[in-house]
């Protein structure tokens, strides 16, 4: 028996936003516990988390572990289709994941699951010596300052500021945030925006976000629900700037 029934399916649409923008396919892992997937992208330059707790659902019925091997932009399709305030179900039959959006009407869209010879790619195990806690919008709202001059972004943490600066063949830019966390160390590095703002679509996903960052190190956004219930993390690898 598989079925989850959530009454915020804006939850899927945010987290499937970014996912289908950077990877084609995935394997969605559901056990007892709850849901999750891991993925990277072709070029192997973003890599992706995504874990949904068992209590997050209003109903979560999952007897046996399941493997879902779907296609993101046919999942993405249907998942616009859902209404803020409809009832998103999901349950299995004959080789598709079949979704339910119930509200003014009930739609039910069957996504046929796909041939995938998926090796989840495991977590990378980063130490990083600076996290700190940043709003999504004002990391949003930076990001569209900085492209505006440049398509590379170099973010900066001291004890003081983050700083994101870009500097491009017309124009720099310059914005830099008061974090108020404690920072021991100076970092630095620099990411393509076109693969942070792929990132930045879940932005609906988050009730807390951090920016995990080392000198030249991948860098990680994680996005997190309240109550521990949910996390969706990206992990992005730096540009090396040419000297």
């Amino acid at each position: 028996m598989f079925k989850l029934v959530l009454t915020d399916p804006s939850i899927f649409k945010t987290s499937f936003d970014a996912i289908s923008s950077i990877v084609d396919e995935v394997q969605i892992e559901v056990d007892s516990d709850g849901l999750r997937l891991n993925a990277i992208d072709r070029s192997h330059i973003t890599y992706i988390n995504l874990e949904l707790k068992e209590s997050l659902f209003d109903i979560y019925e999952c007897d046996k572990p399941l493997k879902l091997n779907l296609d993101t932009e046919e999942l993405m399709k249907v998942l616009k289709r859902a209404r803020s305030d409809d009832v998103m179900e999901l349950t299995t039959e004959e080789g598709s994941l079949v979704l339910t959006f119930e509200g003014r009407a009930k739609k039910t869209f069957k996504v046929k699951l796909i041939d995938l010879e998926y090796d989840t790619p495991s977590a990378p195990e980063i130490d990083y010596p600076v996290t700190i806690g940043i709003p999504i919008d004002v990391l949003k709202e930076t990001i569209q300052d900085i492209e505006i001059v440049a398509d590379r972004i170099k973010i900066s943490i001291d004890e003081d500021n983050m700083v994101l600066e870009a500097v491009g063949d017309f124009a720099d830019a310059k914005v830099e945030y008061l974090h108020g966390e404690k920072v021991d160390t100076d970092v630095s590095a620099v990411y393509a925006i076109e693969n942070i703002k792929e990132m930045l679509k879940a932005e609906k996903f988050a009730d807390n976000t951090y920016l995990s960052l080392g000198d030249d190190m991948p860098v990680t956004l994680t996005l997190e629900l309240l109550n521990d219930e949910g996390k969706l993390s990206f992990l992005l690898a730096p540009r090396i700037e040419e000297e």
